[in-house]
């Protein structure tokens, strides 16, 4: 990988109302053409996504939305769109047309704010309006090509400000589970899915965490890897496998080894663990005609025998031995109404951010309904979850807790 994937970037939204400026601000900071600008008001539709490196803020992906206040045919459409971004915002950047702060913009605020995402001020058009009030915003004309160093480093000093220091300093995947110069050993199967000539994304994303922390990496197939842990004459301080071959990996690793999987250190790096762990113990309760929702983040083509659509309702049928009703959503799709599920498994979200699967868990919550995810998922119904939370021990001890009633 060349760059860094985009859900591990800050998500920052360009809002505002329609001809704020929106879109020439995104050209000035990145110094790039990369959205279309026009005096017609509704010229952005979909959103503009844009990644760039802002040292020392790190890399971000800008998302260009279309305006508020739009009255054109398609403006319900499209502030609808510019509604479902702030699912996955870290921080906002509020584009204001000069000084004004009026209903357009307070609207924005009360969304931002009853989400709790940070968010930035910017009058923009400083060329055509007297702006007076400066307090707590960034001045700019967006036109003005010879601004951009100077509106960077205001930008910058404003987002180092505002957002959280989990969002500027993520946690690490894997690094933090064994000790500095330990061995990690990955089993990796190369089935169906494995694309040709290359790792999938949590693999690879775990082996560079691990060569971060200065641990060793093994990386085995499922087959080798009985006889590799015979050769080595060091035991491993974490083994980390393929959820598809858990019961395998588990059957294999003696029992002073701590092993999981690559899935669910994606739940706890991406979402919270603990909801997640909690989601699974629904699994045994579920009764025939109930719902299960299968929300799988990327559109990759499905192979015949898909993780999603095909192992996990087999293995879900197989295992609770009831007339289940199984629906499948893919990228961005998520239902508003959760009410008729009775449970939702979400995959890894590799392609996602922190945020956008938070958000998913509390859409879940409110509505009641338990979430779970792919890799604890599979654990659980391979009746090896126990085992494979271990490294975690306070999401073991609340699991024991759960299982005991």
């Amino acid at each position: 990988m060349q760059q860094t994937p985009k859900g591990l970037r800050l998500h920052i939204a360009l809002l505002g109302r329609v001809n704020a400026g929106k879109s020439s601000f995104l050209n000035l900071v990145t110094g790039q053409n990369v959205a279309i600008t026009s005096d017609v008001p509704g010229t952005t539709t979909d959103v503009v996504e844009k990644a760039q490196e802002l040292l020392p803020v790190g890399p971000v992906l800008w998302l260009d939305t279309a305006g508020f206040g739009d009255v054109t045919e398609l403006s319900g459409k499209r502030l609808e769109k510019t509604l479902n971004v702030l699912d996955k915002t870290d921080v906002a950047v509020i584009i204001c047309d000069g000084d004004k702060i009026g209903q357009v913009e307070r609207k924005i605020i009360t969304q931002l704010e009853a989400r709790k995402i940070p968010f930035i001020v910017v009058f923009n058009k400083a060329d055509v309006h007297k702006i007076k009030n400066t307090e707590g915003a960034i001045v700019v004309n967006s036109l003005d090509k010879s601004s951009r160093d100077y509106v960077l480093t205001e930008l910058k000093k404003a987002l180092l400000r505002v957002c959280p220091d989990e969002l500027l300093n993520p946690p690490a995947l894997l690094g933090d589970l064994a000790p500095e110069h330990g061995l990690i050993v990955m089993i990796i199967p190369l089935d169906y899915e494995a694309p040709k000539g290359r790792l999938i994304l949590p693999q690879v994303q775990a082996i560079r965490d691990c060569l971060d922390h200065n641990q060793t990496v093994m990386v085995v197939k499922e087959n080798d890897y009985a006889n590799v842990l015979k050769m080595l004459n060091k035991t491993p301080d974490l083994v980390v496998c393929d959820s598809q071959v858990v019961d395998k990996m588990v059957q294999e690793t003696p029992s002073n080894i701590k092993c999981t999987t690559f899935s669910i250190l994606m739940a706890r790096l991406k979402g919270d663990l603990n909801s997640l762990v909690e989601g699974a113990g629904a699994i045994a309760g579920l009764k025939d005609g109930d719902r299960v929702l299968i929300a799988e983040s990327c559109t990759h083509h499905a192979v015949k025998d898909d993780i999603g659509t095909v192992k996990i309702p087999r293995w879900l049928l197989s295992k609770t031995s009831k007339n289940l009703i199984i629906d499948h959503v893919s990228g961005c799709d998520f239902p508003a109404t959760l009410a008729n599920y009775n449970l939702v498994i979400q995959c890894g979200g590799c392609t996602q951010n922190r945020k956008q699967i938070l958000e998913r868990i509390n859409q879940c919550q409110n509505n009641n309904v338990p979430i779970t995810n792919y890799g604890v998922c599979i654990s659980e119904l391979k009746g090896v979850l126990e085992r494979v939370l271990e490294p975690f021990p306070d999401v073991f001890r609340r699991y024991k807790n759960i299982k005991n009633g």
